[in-house]
């Protein structure tokens, strides 16, 4: 399928993919007895089921639940976009406009027995429409440029027609792992019947809309209390508990039409400060983290760590409101930023990416364009001259604990206090995209989309709407109508040409108005016992747990 980006620069290699699943299934027959429970640990909170809200993209909720709700694509080992043939097929059956048919498998049924069906598309492409703006979704990328999403309820296919000249090029993003809602719950709570959802969505029904989607922002947070009948699983894991201290347990779905999960039950821990105590006693057997966040880690010698780069970017993120709603402000922060010193303390060179962020090294230079060189290296005097020499206090936010981005507010600290900007450490275990958006500080220190983890997609076409009006992770609230007109056109071009071309043209917009700040590419750490087997790295948002149901722990 047609894709740009890091999808495309490691061209959908699905043969990895297969390859690292075929490995886990090789493994479990060729090795002694398997562990019944792996302890997976991830760097974000568990806050909700629904990984498509601002909070939830942000969230570490699409490592934890990649193989719990399953879609027609998944991100393999590399970012790559892979087909999963158990739950349904895609066919390319029109191209201007572009026109896809979508068909669920037959025996597609969620963990409480009711059918997967196109229900469930018509809800995904509905909530991150745009159209409908009671739905918190993170974005709106790609969803937007679908007119209609032929849909019979209660049936298994669908016809997804997209607008004219919008060919979404990176299509097979849509429809993914973890996008899909289970519509049916939706109607229960609501009591809207079979067809209720999908009829209300289809027709307009303003007053059902915005009750639906006030059940779709809330109705899959995750507490310790939580009725499981609004939790059914469509892939090879469901959910079974969540515990006091956040820690989702996830058990084989009995209901899963594919091949069992290799190991029975996972464990999934959110960020904590004890990674280095729990890695010292072998209480953790996969730790998927970013770089440098717990600090410096000592390795046990029953442990193996792997470093890879991520998609995502680590950065400022500034508020909307406050302080930092002045552009002149925005940009003395930036001024006075050592992006030199902080890069090379996360030993990742400079990012200056917004609009081709995910791993597109081939745009950089149309992106590092002359007025980035003023942000390189910490200019307090340039800084002080930007505020006219008036003082300046700035709160900066990130999600603690984190030992890498607590010392980035230092050094941001250290140098702008000869420019009169006091910057104080607002890090908290709740700081993150809802607390930014509630002016809570008045910049988040955190990676795409305001996650701790990476936050990528995988495709810079869908990432780059972050900056884009009305979507939901543009957390600065930026509104440049050229800048919208830019990332709509590099959604729906493939021409290595053109794509620099519109790069370059917005670079010089965006070091204007500094809506946020790139530092440097944010690189993930993983480390497994090594008695884990099929456990690979994944530079996107769903990180380690994209194969989760092929891991083996032996005994």
């Amino acid at each position: 399928m047609p894709q740009r980006g890091a999808t495309a620069r490691i061209k959908a290699a699905a043969t990895v993919a297969t390859l690292s699943l075929l490995a886990g299934i090789g493994l479990s027959g060729c090795m002694g007895g398997s562990a019944d429970e792996i302890d997976y640990a991830v760097d974000g909170t568990l806050s909700t089921y629904n990984t498509n809200t601002v909070a939830g993209a942000a969230s570490a909720g699409p490592q934890a639940f990649a193989r719990t709700l399953t879609g027609f694509t998944y991100h393999g080992p590399d970012g790559q976009i892979v087909a999963d043939h158990d739950f349904g097929a895609v066919s390319v059956v029109g191209r201007a406009p572009l026109v896809l048919d979508y068909v669920i498998n037959d025996s597609a049924v969620y963990s409480d027995g009711k059918p997967v069906t196109c229900d469930d598309l018509v809800l995904t492409w509905a909530s991150q429409s745009g159209r409908y703006p009671a739905f918190d979704a993170a974005s709106q990328a790609g969803y937007r440029d679908i007119a209609t999403v032929d849909c019979a309820p209660g049936q298994k296919k669908a016809r997804v027609s997209f607008v004219q000249d919008r060919a979404f090029i990176d299509y097979g993003q849509l429809f993914s792992a973890t996008s899909l809602m289970p519509s049916h719950v939706i109607a229960d709570e609501l009591g809207l019947g079979d067809a209720g959802v999908t009829n209300a969505l289809q027709t307009g029904d303003a007053p059902t809309v915005d009750r639906i989607a006030q059940a779709w922002n809330t109705v899959w947070d995750l507490k310790p209390d939580l009725d499981l009948k609004r939790f059914p699983s469509s892939g090879p894991y469901r959910l079974d508990s969540v515990s006091d201290g956040g820690v989702v347990v996830l058990v084989a779905n009995e209901q899963w039409w594919g091949g069992k999960p290799i190991t029975g039950k996972v464990a999934v821990w959110p960020r904590g400060a004890d990674i280095q105590e729990r890695v010292n006693e072998g209480s953790f057997d996969v730790v998927d983290i970013a770089s440098g966040s717990s600090g410096l880690l000592n390795l046990p010698d029953d442990y193996v760590s792997t470093e890879a780069p991520s998609a995502g970017v680590e950065q400022l993120i500034f508020a909307p409101g406050g302080p930092l709603a002045a552009t002149p402000n925005r940009r003395a922060v930036a001024l006075c930023t050592p992006r030199d010193v902080i890069a090379r303390n996360a030993e990742m060179p400079i990012v200056n990416s917004r609009l081709s962020p995910a791993g597109d090294d081939a745009y950089s230079a149309a992106e590092g364009a002359a007025e980035a060189g003023q942000f390189v290296a910490a200019n307090p005097d340039a800084a002080r001259a930007a505020l006219n020499n008036q003082p300046l206090t700035v709160r900066i936010g990130y999600q603690t604990p984190n030992a890498r981005l607590a010392a980035t507010v230092g050094a941001i600290a250290k140098a702008c206090a000869p420019a009169g900007i006091t910057v104080q450490d607002a890090g908290s275990e709740s700081a993150g995209p809802l607390a930014l958006r509630n002016n809570e500080f008045d910049a988040l220190l955190a990676s795409t989309g305001g996650a701790a983890g990476s936050g990528s997609s995988g495709s810079s076409a869908i990432d780059a709407y972050a900056l884009h009006v009305g979507n939901g992770n543009n957390l600065s609230r930026y509104d440049n109508e050229r800048v919208d007109g830019i990332i709509d056109a590099l959604a729906v071009t493939s021409d290595p040409k053109e794509v620099a071309r519109l790069v370059g043209e917005g670079a010089p917009i965006l070091w204007g108005d500094m809506p946020t700040l790139p530092l440097y590419r944010q690189q993930r750490t993983v480390l497994t016992s090594t008695k884990m087997y099929a456990v690979s790295s994944n530079p996107t948002r769903w990180g380690a747990g994209w194969n989760m149901d092929r891991w083996k722990l032996s005994k």
